[in-house]
C-alpha cells in the first residue's frame, strides 16, 4: 500500500504554523532535545519532517487552530514543485472569486475529476493575461491544493489566498533590489499625481512594478488603464491577479522582463508614471544601453542606475505628465549624477523633491526621497522654481497622517500658486532653479530649505509661538503628574493568577463578541461570519486609522484614505479597536471607542471587536487582547507580520472583576497618553527654541548667566 510522504518544512514554515517568530523557533531547536531532527535541507538551511513537527507542537500545546490558510500552505508544501503550482494557482483564484458566494462554497465539495474539469476551463479564460500561467496544467495530483485553494478563497477572501500563494512564490524569487512599497506610501504617491482642480490622471505605468501596490493605489485614486511590467514573473503575476481584484472595471495589462532592456510599452505615453525602481542593482544595462534615445538628460553613469529609470519614465510620459519615484537619497546629491541633475533642473523636468522619515519603505534605515517630475512641454516656459520638502523633520516617528499632511498640503499650495509660494520654515521651500545650479547641484531637501528657511524667519513670531508651546508643555506635565499618584497595585499570591481562557474564536462562536473589519464586500470575516453591509456611503465623515489609534487621537483619515468597492462598517461607541498590522519594534495597540467617535468609519489594518455589554467589559478586553504575550501567540506572517484576531485568548471572568480590570486598563491608558503629549510638548518647544536661538532669531532668556 503506498503512502503519501510528508512534507518538508522550514523553520520560517514553522514559524507560521505555530503563530511564533523564527527566533523562537531557533530557540526551541537549541533548547529541547526532543525537537525533531532535520530531514532534509542544508546544515545553514535544514527542513523538518511536517507530521513530526506537528506532533511535537502539538504535544506541548503549540499547534494553533488548523485554519484554512494554514491548510493551503500545507497543501502546497506537500505538494511536489510547489513554486510552480503557486504560481499556476494564480488564476484560479481570480476565477473564484468571479463567481457568486453560493457557486465558490460548491467548489471545495466537487469530486478530483470534476473540480479539475471546472479549474482547466475556467482557469484558461484568464491566464494569457497573467504572466507565467499561459501554459499552466493541473494534473490529478493537484486536487487536494485546488481544494484548499478554494476553502482558503471562501473562508478568508481572494486576497487573503493571493497573500498565501505570494508567500511561497517569495521563497522562491531570486531577485535583489525588488521591496514592497507599503500601501501609506503608494497612496501618498499617487496623491502627488493629482491636478490641483482635483483630476486623476487616467492611464498610469509602473515600470517596475512589483506585486502591482503602486498601481493599485493609482486605480483607488481613480486611473481606469493600468499597465505594469516586472522582472519577475512571480511578481508580475502577483500584480495581474491583484489588480483584476481591485479594479476589475479597470484595463489591466501586465508583462514580464527588463523594462531597460527590453521595454514592454515601447511607444506608450501615459498620463502618469508611478515607480519604486530596484534598489542597489547595478547592472542596469549600461554598456548596451550606451546609446539609447531614452537618455534625453545625458547617458546615466553606470553607478547612476536610478537615473536611468528617471529618465525612462520621462520618456513614458505625454507632455506635462507626472511621474513620481521612490529614491535612494544618494541620488541626490552624488558627483557623478550632477549634470543630469543639472539638466533636469534646468529644463523644468524636476518639479519636487521630498524627504522621508526613516522607516517608510524598505530600506527602514534610510530616508528616502520622493522625486515628482514632469515632461516638459516643448511650447511651455520652464519654471523657474523646485519645490523642496523636509517631510522628515518634524515626523521621525513616521506618523503617516502628519507625513501626508507635511507633504501634500506643500505640494498643493505650490501647485495653486506657484509664484507667489511662501513655503514653510524649515519644512518647505520653493528653491529658484538659479540657487540649485551651483558646483554641486545638492538637491537634498534639509540642506537647502535650512538656508531658505533662515531668511523667513521672524523673530515677534517665533517668540510668540515659543510662548504658545510652553503653555502646552506645563499643561501636558500637570496632566501627566495627576495621572501618575501611587496607586493601589497589590501583588498577587505567591505566584500570578492561573485563570481558563477563551479564544476570540470560542467568543465569536458563543455569541459574546463580533469582530469586524474594512473587506471586500460578500468576503466573510476570518470567524467565517458573514461581513456586514456597509451602514453609509463612503462621504464627508471621518474615518478612524491604525494611525489614529497608535497615537490614541481622534478620527484623522478621510475619504482619500479608505480603500474603494469595499465594505465600511461605522464603528460605535464601546467598541474596542485593535491594530491588525505589527510595526516595526512596536507590539499592537488597542482602545475603546469613545461616544464622540460613534458613525466614523473603520478604516484598514483595523480589527473591531463589539463585545455583548453584558458578558464583556469593554476596557478589560481590549487591555487583554493587546497584552504582548498575546498578540506574539497570534501573529502570523515574516515581512508582513499581522494578527490573526481568532487565536487571541480572553480570561473567563466575572463581569464585575471585569470591570474592576477595565478600570486599570483605563488609568494605563491615560496615563500612556498623557506621556506621550508632554513627551510631544517638550520636543516641540525645544526644537523651536533651538532654531531660533541657533539662526539669531532668539536671545537666551538669561536663565544660564552668570
Amino acid at each position: 500500500m503506498n503512502q503519501q510522504a510528508s512534507a518538508h518544512v522550514t523553520a520560517a514554515d514553522i514559524s507560521r504554523l505555530a503563530g511564533v517568530t523564527r527566533a523562537t523557533v531557533s530557540n526551541w531547536r537549541r533548547r529541547h532535545p526532543d525537537f525533531p531532527a532535520p530531514a532534509g535541507g542544508t546544515d545553514t538551511s535544514p527542513t523538518y519532517d511536517l507530521d513530526a513537527v506537528r506532533a511535537w507542537l502539538s504535544a506541548r500545546g503549540q499547534l494553533p487552530e488548523d485554519t484554512p490558510a494554514d491548510r493551503l500552505r500545507t497543501a502546497l508544501r506537500t505538494h511536489p514543485g510547489d513554486g510552480v503550482l503557486a504560481l499556476h494557482l494564480l488564476p484560479v483564484v481570480l476565477a473564484a472569486a468571479r463567481l457568486d458566494r453560493r457557486e465558490r462554497e460548491a467548489l471545495p465539495e466537487l469530486r478530483d475529476d470534476a473540480l479539475l474539469r471546472w479549474v482547466r476551463s475556467a482557469a484558461d479564460v484568464g491566464a494569457q493575461d497573467i504572466p507565467g500561467t499561459e501554459d499552466a496544467a493541473y494534473a490529478p495530483e493537484a486536487a487536494e491544493p485546488l481544494r484548499a485553494l478554494l476553502r482558503c478563497v471562501v473562508t478568508d477572501g481572494a486576497e487573503a489566498a493571493t497573500d498565501v500563494l505570494a508567500e511561497r512564490l517569495l521563497e522562491d524569487t531570486g531577485g535583489t533590489g525588488t521591496y514592497l512599497t507599503p500601501r501609506p506610501l503608494a497612496a501618498l504617491m499617487a496623491r502627488l499625481l493629482t491636478e490641483s482642480a482635483g483630476a486623476f490622471p487616467a492611464s498610469v505605468l509602473d515600470p517596475a512594478c512589483g506585486t502591482g501596490s503602486l498601481l493599485a493605489a493609482a486605480a483607488s485614486a481613480g486611473a481606469s488603464e493600468l499597465h505594469g511590467q516586472d522582472v519577475l514573473v512571480a511578481q508580475a503575476a502577483q500584480a495581474a491577479v491583484r489588480l483584476r481584484l481591485n479594479a476589475p472595471e479597470a484595463a489591466i495589462s501586465v508583462h514580464t522582463g527588463d523594462s531597460l532592456r527590453s521595454d514592454a510599452f515601447k511607444g506608450l505615453t501615459a498620463d502618469a508614471v508611478l515607480c519604486n525602481p530596484p534598489y542597489g542593482v547595478r547592472d542596469w544595462g549600461h554598456d548596451d544601453l550606451a546609446y539609447d534615445q531614452r537618455w534625453a538628460y545625458g547617458v546615466p553613469p553606470k553607478g547612476e542606475p536610478e537615473l536611468a529609470w528617471v529618465q525612462h519614465c520621462l520618456a513614458h510620459l505625454t507632455p506635462r505628465g507626472r511621474a513620481v519615484l521612490l529614491m535612494p537619497p544618494a541620488v541626490a546629491e552624488r558627483t557623478a549624477g550632477r549634470r543630469i541633475r543639472a539638466q533636469l533642473v534646468r529644463d523644468g523636468a524636476l518639479r519636487a523633491v521630498v524627504s522621508l522619515p526613516q522607516g517608510a519603505a524598505t530600506p527602514l534605515h534610510i530616508g528616502l526621497h520622493l522625486w515628482v517630475l514632469e515632461r516638459p512641454d516643448p511650447q511651455a516656459e520652464a519654471p523657474g522654481t523646485v519645490l523642496l520638502v523636509d517631510a522628515a523633520a518634524e515626523n521621525r516617528d513616521l506618523d503617516w497622517v502628519a507625513v501626508n499632511d507635511t507633504v501634500l498640503s506643500a505640494w498643493r499650495a505650490y501647485l495653486a500658486d506657484q509664484g507667489d509660494f511662501t513655503g514653510a520654515p524649515g519644512t518647505a521651500a520653493a528653491m529658484p532653479v538659479t540657487d540649485l545650479l551651483d558646483e554641486a547641484v545638492d538637491l537634498t531637501p534639509a540642506r537647502r530649505i535650512r538656508t531658505a528657511s533662515r531668511q523667513a524667519l521672524r523673530p515677534a513670531l517665533l517668540a510668540r509661538q515659543a510662548s504658545e508651546l510652553y503653555d502646552q508643555l506645563r499643561q501636558g506635565a500637570t496632566d501627566l503628574v495627576d495621572l501618575s499618584t501611587d496607586g493601589d497595585w497589590p501583588p498577587a499570591d505567591d505566584r500570578p493568577r492561573d485563570w481558563r481562557t477563551a479564544t476570540v474564536a470560542d467568543l465569536l462562536r458563543g455569541g459574546a463578541l463580533s469582530l469586524l473589519h474594512t473587506a471586500p464586500p460578500g468576503r466573510r470575516t476570518r470567524s467565517g461570519q458573514p461581513q456586514p453591509q456597509p451602514e453609509a456611503e463612503p462621504g464627508p465623515r471621518p474615518a478612524l486609522t491604525a494611525a489614529d489609534v497608535f497615537e490614541n487621537r481622534p478620527a484623522s483619515g478621510t475619504e482619500a484614505d479608505l480603500p474603494t468597492g469595499v465594505t465600511l462598517p461605522l464603528v460605535e461607541g464601546s467598541d474596542v479597536l485593535l491594530t491588525e498590522i505589527l510595526r516595526v519594534g512596536r507590539t499592537a495597540m488597542a482602545r475603546v471607542v469613545e461616544p464622540g467617535e460613534a458613525g466614523c468609519f473603520l478604516g484598514p489594518h483595523l480589527l473591531l471587536f463589539r463585545p455583548d455589554r453584558r458578558r464583556l467589559d469593554p476596557w478589560f478586553l481590549a487591555g487583554f487582547l493587546a497584552a504582548e504575550q498575546n498578540v506574539n501567540a497570534a501573529a502570523t506572517g515574516t515581512s508582513l507580520v499581522r494578527v490573526d484576531p481568532r487565536r487571541l485568548r480572553v480570561p473567563l471572568l466575572p463581569l464585575a472583576e471585569q470591570q474592576r480590570y477595565g478600570a486599570a486598563f483605563r488609568r494605563l491608558h491615560e496615563l500612556r497618553t498623557a506621556a506621550r503629549r508632554a513627551e510631544q510638548a517638550a520636543e516641540d518647544v525645544t526644537r523651536l527654541l533651538g532654531t531660533g536661538l541657533t539662526d539669531g532669531a532668539l536671545l537666551p532668556d538669561g536663565h544660564g548667566s552668570a
